[in-house]
């Protein structure tokens, strides 16, 4: 791409041109620069196995639908009389009940800025006539429009897990024990801040809290019903999606009655299906830029540059904290996640770093982001929503951002907290996948010693022709045992490196393509 397309290309984002638009046209403008390419090589990746043929793209409109579903009916004041009726009693009782509804609220909305304006909406009002301070109020509603991301089913997550090509199921379960911590980490400090200004609190009552929960039991069975229906194995995660979506409009439309059919839906339906076409057309832009950097080995570039400099994974890990929330604050979250997540994933496996713990880490950082001064997402958003200067929402929200930078550095250094319960899941292997989300690879436990280097041409590529025999079948013979098993001692040499002799079948092998 010539240095003019560069410059042109920079201005016409900081004047503020759609980000789709320039994902789009630097991928036309890097494919056509290449010999025997047109613009149109980008649409390659767009319209493969790798985006629009992933059958996980559907769950998308699903919970986002859910989503504004909730939004527009009774379920935000019910969340909040529910917890308030359990956790009113505690220290710092109101500002815990605005983390856990909008904790619960973000999983369906994907800290699109819904729950600011529905759970802060009702919320602040409320904070500021129990006396607690303005900025304390003003930065736990901000901080509560990005706080249920690390909870299923978290749309953020889904299109990680395509994008990095892991299991979502696994992504899901991933994600509880840092989701508790952060939320339990910002809870601990309301509970001081309610015992230091003495703020009041509603006694508990067993009636009135079984009460509210009665009132709420349909939304409060939805988490539930999804993760057993996931986790059992009656629901795979489109089929989850799919449920969810039914069930929010069958308990709102019919049962609570809150959503008109006629008059609501079709709005919501329209709403809805605009921020998710708002979605689809970055992501599918961004699969064609982040596709060209793939070509050009853009990531091993970067990790023979950072090897000189970066030893180890705990050096890469600080790194990467730094650069994630950088990242976070100059991009929206979908598109952070389909151009970075490419890019970092075979650095992290080249350090060990676990890929559910990648991605717990990933968007951890990117929570954070959408609150970091200057230009966090959340911060116009509330500084919209309740009319205040863009300034104060910065003060407001800095001892938010430290307490969750110490989650972010207790999750990031312990990784077990994201790998121990997706390893409690029955599998052989880990399912990497494609880094684009394509076709799913298993690669076996480190273990079992395959060495893969040994199978790269020249020029980096794995050489598959070494593998087939004469009839250009897969030669798998040679690698078995006298008890037909897979014999890995086979494919060592001497020095125990890997030896491709021992794939060759009887004829003369072609030269790799």
């Amino acid at each position: 791409m010539d240095g003019i397309w560069i410059i042109l290309l920079t201005v016409l984002a900081i004047l503020g041109a759609p980000l789709f638009a320039i994902f789009g046209a630097a991928a036309m403008l890097l494919f056509g620069a290449l010999p025997d390419t047109s613009i149109t090589g980008t649409a390659n990746d767009v319209f493969s196995e790798k985006f629009a043929d992933s059958p996980l793209l559907v769950t998308i409109p699903l919970f986002t639908f859910a989503g504004y579903v909730l939004a527009e009916s009774g379920t935000p004041q019910r969340l909040v009389k529910l917890s308030r009726a359990w956790l009113g009693w505690m220290p710092g009782g109101l500002a815990m009940v605005c983390l856990v509804a909008s904790a619960f609220f973000t999983t369906f909305t994907g800290g699109s800025g819904i729950t600011i304006v529905a759970i802060g909406g009702l919320l602040y009002p409320a904070l500021i006539a129990d006396k607690y301070e303005e900025n304390f109020s003003l930065g736990l509603v901000t901080t509560g429009g990005s706080l249920g991301l690390l909870f299923p089913p978290s749309v953020p997550m889904i299109i990680y897990g395509v994008v990095a090509g892991i299991m979502i199921e696994k992504l899901f379960l991933a994600g509880l024990i840092p989701g508790i911590i952060t939320v339990a980490t910002l809870a601990i400090y309301s509970s001081i801040t309610g015992i230091k200004h003495k703020m009041p609190r509603t006694r508990f009552e067993g009636g009135a809290a079984m009460k509210t929960l009665w009132e709420a039991k349909w939304e409060a069975l939805l988490p539930i019903a999804l993760l057993g229906g996931m986790y059992s194995g009656l629901l795979r995660i489109h089929e989850a999606a799919a449920f969810t979506a039914i069930y929010t409009l069958v308990i709102e439309v019919w049962v609570y009655r809150d959503v008109s059919f006629r008059k609501d839906l079709p709005r919501i339906i329209r709403e809805s299906m605009t921020l998710v076409g708002a979605i689809l057309a970055i992501l599918a832009t961004a699969i064609g830029f982040t596709a060209f950097l793939i070509q050009a080995r853009v990531p091993m570039v970067i990790l023979e540059a950072m090897e000189g400099y970066i030893t180890s994974q705990v050096m890469f890990l600080i790194a990467l904290n730094f650069f994630l929330i950088g990242v976070g604050m100059l991009m929206d979250i979908f598109s952070a996640i389909v151009v970075v997540v490419p890019l970092i994933v075979p650095i992290a496996l080249r350090f060990g770093v676990d890929p559910y713990h990648l991605g717990i880490v990933f968007l951890l950082n990117l929570e954070i982001g959408y609150m970091t001064p200057p230009v966090g997402l959340n911060l116009f958003i509330s500084s919209f929503r309740f009319n205040k200067p863009i300034t104060q929402l910065y003060r407001s929200v800095l001892p938010f951002i430290g307490l969750l930078g110490l989650a972010l550095v207790i999750v990031t250094y312990i990784p077990v907290l994201s790998t121990w319960l997706p390893n409690m899941l029955e599998t052989d292997a880990v399912n990497l996948g494609d880094p684009m989300g394509g076709e799913d690879m298993d690669y076996e436990d480190d273990e079992l010693g395959l060495d893969l280097d040994a199978l790269e041409g020249d020029d980096d590529e794995l050489d598959l022709d070494a593998l087939e025999g004469d009839d250009d079948e897969l030669d798998l013979d040679a690698l078995e045992g006298d008890d037909d098993e897979l014999d890995l001692d086979a494919l060592e040499g001497d020095d125990d490196a890997l030896d491709l002799d021992a794939l060759e079948g009887d004829g003369k092998q072609e030269p790799a393509e």
